[in-house]
Order: C-alpha cells, then structure tokens, then sequence
C-alpha cells in the first residue's frame, strides 16, 4: 500500500512538471522583431546604394544612411541581400524596432547592396567603430557648413552602440549622447518658433522626453542620468523673461536643486552658475519694483551661492564667473539691463 502511495505520488510530481514546463513555453517573450532573426540586424557607417540585382548597373531602389537598418538575407560574393526600407520613420527610443516596420502598410524594399561598412552584433570591435562614426558625424554637425543629415545619423549610430553592443563599456554613454543630439535637434527647432518667445513654458511645444528618460532609468546612479536630468530643465524654463522676477525666481529654484541633487555632475558647476546670475538679475528687477527687501535678500543669495560654488568647485570657470556677478552685485552695478550710469 505504500508502494502503491509512493507511485501515485511520482506519477502527480512528473504530471506538475510538465504542466510547468508547458506554463513556461507559453510565457515566452513574443519576438519584437515579427520572425526577423535579430542576429541579422546590421547597420551602415556610410551612405549605401539598394540595387534590384547584384550589378552596379542594376536599377536602383533605395538608398540606406548611415544609422539606419537592414536585415541581412544572404551574401553573394562582393553582394549582400537585404531588407531596408529608408522612408519608414525612425522609431522611439523605448520601442527597439527595426526602422522597417512591421506595419502591414510597409513594404520592405528588398535588394542588394555591396559588402562594405555593414556592421552587425557580431562585427569585432563593432561598438567602438559605431560609436566612433557617430562622434565624427556629431562634430561634423557642429560646424558651420553641416552636412544635411550629420546630426541625425550620429543620434541613430550612437542607439546602434547600445542596441547592438548592451553590455560594451561605451553604451552608457552612446545612449545619453543619442539622446542629447536629439534634443538639441528639437531645441534648435522649437527655437525657431514665435511660441519660443512666449514666458510660460507650457505655451511652447514640450521637447521630447522618452530618451532622457531612458538614460536616467537604465543608468540611475551615473554621470549620464545626471546629464540627462540637467538637459530636462529645459522643459521648465520660461522663454522671455519680459522684464518680469517671476521666470528667474523659478529658475534660480531649479538649478539650484539640481546642484544639491547631483553634487557630482559635470553639470553642477554650471547649475550653480545660472542660479547666481538669476538671484543678480533679481537684484534689479526687485528694485525696478521698490522692492528693497526683496532685492537685499536677493543680493545676499547671489552672494552665497558664488561663495558656494568657488567652495566646492574652486577650478571651474564657473567659479569665477560667479564671483564677477557677486562683485557687480556688491557694488551695485545692475547684472540685468542698462548698467551705464
């Protein structure tokens, strides 16, 4: 009868463990990339043609930009067969999907390209040329003759770095970089805008948040999420200030926040930089005001913070420069506005 009972139990144990394992295999993560094999993912360092056919005098089809994805099919000889489609837009940053889509409405264009400067997951030292390319196209859109196109492709190249290479020592920082080209894009854009000049940040078009944000969740302890967060102020600060204290008294709230939070951030220098020249700028506008009390204590603020920062950033050009707003402050020279006697 024991036997009996021990059997039973066997039986029911291997019957759970099957039930577990079919639990399991059904939990399994659905595949974002629509059966596309992840490992044939790659992008382009440079501008490449899409060919109907392996032969320079194919019709074309396509031209794929650097950044931007295929899907290798096959390779024949000097000739790789891929799917690219260059007119879907790029995606979010928190939704890590080929630029090909699998929206139905999208059609991926399927061809040939020649097989060069195509970089996969399994390209040697495939992070540091990623990153590297995307670091040459970012100065490039720095200078005062950019090619069209620099800045995007060096925010796409640098998400390749952490998508393709999560684990290289340069992902950290290739993803706060993507993200920050992207929103200096946006700024430049916004402001170009009448709405740019409006006081209240909220009548202006918000930049976009996701990337920044991204930053600072997959990297919450690290120089980049305070970079990151230091980027978001932007979104709060007020477009003109129209003569009024009630913009800089926000923003001199901000910064210095910012500088308590992250002590350690490239950035903290600078926050407590922008926070003393708004406490000066306040000096006057209260006195424009009569408000004599205001504008003292105003004063004694810009005072302490440049007295803070040359404290525990001595070596910062900020330090200094908060010390010559804390000078014209003392002798009451106006730091916002007509100065001349």
């Amino acid at each position: 009868m024991r036997a009996m009972r021990v059997w039973i139990t066997g039986i029911v144990l291997v019957l759970l463990l099957a039930a577990s394992c079919g639990l399991n295999a059904q939990k399994k993560p659905k595949d974002t990339l629509s059966g596309y094999d992840r490992a044939a993912r790659a992008t382009l360092v440079h501008p490449a043609i899409v060919f109907v056919a392996a032969d320079d005098n194919a019709q074309h089809i396509a031209e794929v930009t650097p950044g931007h994805e295929v899907v290798v099919i096959e390779r024949n000889g000097a000739w790789v067969r891929v799917f690219a489609n260059t007119d879907a837009p790029d995606e979010q940053a928190d939704d890590q999907k080929p630029e090909f889509s699998a929206d139905e409405t999208v059609t991926p264009a399927s061809g040939w390209i020649h097989d060069k400067g195509i970089v996969t997951q399994a390209t040697a030292n495939g992070d540091a040329i990623l990153y590297g390319t995307a670091a040459n196209f970012e100065e490039q859109a720095e200078q005062p003759h950019a090619p069209k196109d620099a800045a995007e492709e060096a925010h796409l190249l640098y998400r390749r770095v952490a998508d393709y290479f999560p684990d290289s020592p340069l992902a950290a920082e290739a993803i706060f970089r993507a993200a920050d080209v992207r929103w200096q894009i946006d700024k430049a854009d916004i402001g170009t805008l009448p709405s740019a000049h409006e006081q209240e940040a909220y009548l202006r078009p918000q930049l976009y948040e996701g990337e920044m944000q991204r930053v600072m969740k997959l990297y919450p302890a690290s120089k980049f999420a305070a970079l990151a967060a230091y980027d978001l102020i932007d979104n709060k600060l007020c477009g003109d200030w129209q003569g009024l204290p009630k913009c800089p008294e926000m923003e001199a709230v901000l910064y210095e926040k910012y500088a308590d939070r992250y002590p350690d951030s490239p950035k903290a220098a600078e926050a407590l930089y922008n926070a003393t020249y708004r406490e000066g700028v306040l000096v006057e506008m209260y006195t424009v005001q009569d408000e004599k009390k205001r504008s003292e204590q105003a004063a004694a603020n810009a005072v302490g913070l440049a007295a803070e920062l040359k404290q525990k950033y001595p070596q910062s050009d900020y330090a200094a420069r908060a010390a010559s707003i804390a000078y014209r402050v003392q002798q009451q020279i106006p730091v916002y506005g007509n100065d001349r006697e």
